[in-house]
């Protein structure tokens, strides 16, 4: 089935969000490799702070996939380009030629099992989202001919992916955000179809106020103030488990990292 656009959301987000907190019986530091008790608070409705307020064995939620997944699933299917199974992603392949400008952004997934907490190794990871200024290659009319911004890595040991990217834009209606789907083996990682989790990452306020201020994401400043966590249609009903960690600054680039525990 065609997954929905992100104003659509799946009826049953709010139902795994009550299953998801219930459950919740340990916390852990977004780069753990292992179970790690800690005590973290989840974030307020603007998005503030730099802890993801996670817990450990709550599986993360199930998201709309949007209406530019490029993964088989609505038209596009950047899962069987050449070349799509890469770290730095900030380039178009497969013939496509335009690279994606932007403040540095780099984004490490741990992988984890929600029934005992341990990290999954050679799970597939795929990742999307906008550029600077809004734009979904392979959909958007501006880069239609371009696959940038796509990548998929398989987990390491620790469970963990890490993409090099650029910090995504804020487009009218929505907070800052990067899709992902994560596939029990890269060889199911052709078809969104095949996915065990479909999810998206918030980023923080406070870094995208810093980075919006800079050139090139002249829009994003004005969207970002019309919109917050708490009125966003998809992280609304509570982001604790997607509000990933960043450090850094625009200067040296930003650092994002965020746990995700799927069911196996």
């Amino acid at each position: 089935m065609t997954k929905t656009h992100d104003d659509q959301l799946l009826s049953r987000r709010r139902v795994l969000g009550m299953v998801a907190k219930g459950a919740a019986a340990f916390t852990v530091m977004p780069a753990l490799s292992s179970c790690m008790g800690g005590s973290h608070t989840g974030p307020d409705a603007s998005g503030d702070g730099g802890d993801s307020g996670t817990s450990a064995c709550s599986r993360i939620p199930d998201e709309t996939a949007g209406p530019f997944p490029g993964d088989g699933t609505n038209g596009q299917n950047a899962l069987t380009l050449s070349g799509i199974v890469r770290s730095d992603i900030r380039s178009s392949i497969a013939g496509a030629t335009g690279v994606a400008d932007g403040v540095l952004l780099t984004v490490t997934l741990t992988i984890l099992d929600a029934s005992t907490c341990s990290p999954l190794a050679d799970r597939a990871v795929y990742v999307w989202q906008c550029d600077r200024q809004g734009n979904y290659s392979m959909y958007s009319t501006a880069v239609v001919d371009e696959n940038y911004l796509r990548g998929v890595q398989v987990t390491d040991s620790a469970g963990q992916v890490t993409f090099t990217t650029i910090f995504p834009g804020c487009y009218a209606g929505r907070w800052p955000h990067i899709h992902f789907e994560v596939y029990p083996s890269l060889a199911s990682a052709t078809n969104g179809s095949n996915d065990i989790a479909t999810s998206q990452l918030a980023l923080p306020k406070t870094a995208c106020d810093a980075v919006y201020a800079t050139s090139g994401y002249s829009t994003s400043a004005t969207n970002l103030s019309q919109v917050s966590l708490s009125s966003d249609n998809v992280f609304s009903d509570d982001a604790t488990l997607q509000l990933a960690t960043i450090t850094g600054s625009v200067s040296d680039g930003f650092v994002a990292t965020l746990p995700v525990t799927v069911r196996v």
